[in-house]
């Protein structure tokens, strides 16, 4: 690596941001970018491991030793092809993933890991801002056709490798707009979408087909699917959300965190919402669940204007620092606090949710208990009501953000017949479901997932096809 002690010389630099007073009040990102010379410096500090363990600690594998080098040395161009040779969407990781690759550095037993992530948004930004993001289109088409459903990070990957392949490929959305969760579930201070619309214009002159406003198992059923296609690749995700089985659920003013956090997005759009409007203005808010779909209800609500705001955790609070069971290179199971957490709101763990309280059928009150885990030794623990530890919390609007369960069974799997897993997601093997010419990739086949995920299982799927069409 260019700097032999970098990782000694020069201390990690984080990104800074928007102050919070300024950046509740608009919907742009937050995140300033770091000056070429300091993140110059920063890739620096990348050490030549003899084993790098970010390789392994990134599901896409990417070239992170290779591309913070070619960034030290000012190699902007060969940093771009590094960080393509792996990665679909860079922009977007680079937004919005957790950064497994910096939790595995081995800088982190330290504390201290090489600021990856940042870097490889830099890298992308870059490029994208001097118009360097071309398209690749095939030198030779297959004739064979290939049928996307879903259009979220595993369905666009999937699409993108097997376009560049040399396959037709239509990509089918239920929404009228392309993107899946990346447009509407991650709010736009954390992803602007004219950086996504800038990734799907390349696909389009790579010969990707989008057609929106396809439910498909009820505008096109599987049957025809498989008429008019020589391969099908499931990329519809884990939409089936967790849902709370408590009195008072049918209260108004409770509601699932994606039918929420995606009126929003459409609003900063420009567009209309479905059914009543769901709006945290002036109301009490109750967030149920503690990860990034709950973090991204607050940080909307906190802009919307909620008068106060609580996020109540099923789970006791993480612990600081790593346990021993928990020892590097694994993710590190500690306590963290998100940037829409930084911005306000109460956060509070080990809570449980008994019923909802409502007047004139609107939610008012949450009765709430406190829980421990508890278990003999050896037996898996299990929450256990704290006696006299009953409590209320005033609120009008209640949102769900518990997670998801997997794949919607209704439709599209049930007329294909694609086998399921103990988990419910549809069972693959390396890509392949049961039914032949029938794929599945990202959360419909792993369950709830990171978005690197769903990239990786993206272009995995998507060799799996194009080996599948090559004996056809």
């Amino acid at each position: 690596m260019g700097k032999l002690r970098g990782f000694i010389e020069i201390s990690r630099l984080s990104p800074s941001a928007r102050p919070i007073a300024e950046r509740v009040r608009d919907w742009r990102e937050f995140e300033l970018p770091l000056p070429e010379g300091k993140l110059r410096d920063q890739g620096a500090r990348c050490m030549d491991c003899g084993i790098p363990f970010c390789h392994d600690g990134c599901p896409l594998g990417n070239l992170i030793p290779d591309f913070n080098d070619h960034v030290y040395g000012g190699r902007w161009d060969a940093a771009l092809r590094a960080l393509h040779a792996t990665n679909n969407f860079p922009e977007i990781t680079g937004r919005v993933c957790p950064a497994p690759c910096e939790a595995s550095c081995v800088l982190n037993l330290e504390k201290v890991p090489v600021t990856i992530k940042n870097i490889e948004r830099s890298i992308i930004d870059r490029a994208m801002g001097a118009g360097a993001l071309r398209a690749l289109p095939p030198a030779v088409r297959s004739g064979r056709r290939v049928a996307v459903v879903g259009s979220g990070p595993a369905g666009l990957a999937a699409a993108q490798e097997l376009a560049r392949a040399g396959h037709d490929v239509v990509v089918l959305e239920k929404a009228d707009r392309i993107g899946g969760l990346l447009r509407y579930g991650i709010p736009d201070f954390k992803l602007e979408k004219d950086v996504l619309d800038r990734r799907l214009q390349q696909m389009l002159d790579e010969g990707v087909l989008f057609r929106t406003g396809v439910d498909v198992g009820v505008d096109v059923r599987g049957d025809e699917l498989r008429k008019d296609f020589d391969a099908v690749v499931l990329a519809g995700g884990a939409m089936k959300p967790r849902d709370l089985g408590v009195p008072g659920r049918e209260l108004a003013g409770v509601h699932f965190a994606m039918d929420f956090l995606t009126q929003q997005n459409r609003r900063v759009a420009g567009l209309p919402v479905d059914g009543d409007d769901i709006l945290a203005t002036g109301k009490r808010v109750v967030v149920l669940g503690g990860g990034d779909t709950g973090s991204d209800c607050v940080g909307t609500s906190l802009r919307q204007g909620a008068s106060s705001l609580v996020s109540l955790e099923l789970m006791p609070r993480p612990p600081d620092e790593r346990a021993e069971r928990n020892p590097w290179p694994q993710w590190p199971l500690v306590y963290r606090t998100s940037s829409s957490h930084q911005e306000g709101g109460e956060r509070d763990f080990a809570v449980m949710t008994r019923r909802l309280v409502g007047e004139n059928g609107r939610v008012v009150a949450l009765e709430a208990v406190r829980v421990e885990l508890k278990g003999k030794p050896g037996e898996r623990p299990s929450l256990v009501e704290i006696a006299g530890s009953e409590f209320d919390i005033p609120c009008d609007l209640v949102l769900l953000a518990m997670g998801f369960v997997g794949p919607v069974k209704e439709g599209l799997l049930e007329q294909l017949g694609v086998a399921l897993d103990a988990r419910g997601n549809v069972a693959t093997t390396e890509g392949r479901t049961s039914v032949d010419g029938i794929f599945a990739a990202g959360d419909m086949s792993r369950g709830q997932s990171l978005v690197v995920w769903a990239i990786a299982e993206g272009r995995k799927v998507a060799r799996a096809v194009d080996e599948y069409l090559a004996t056809r």
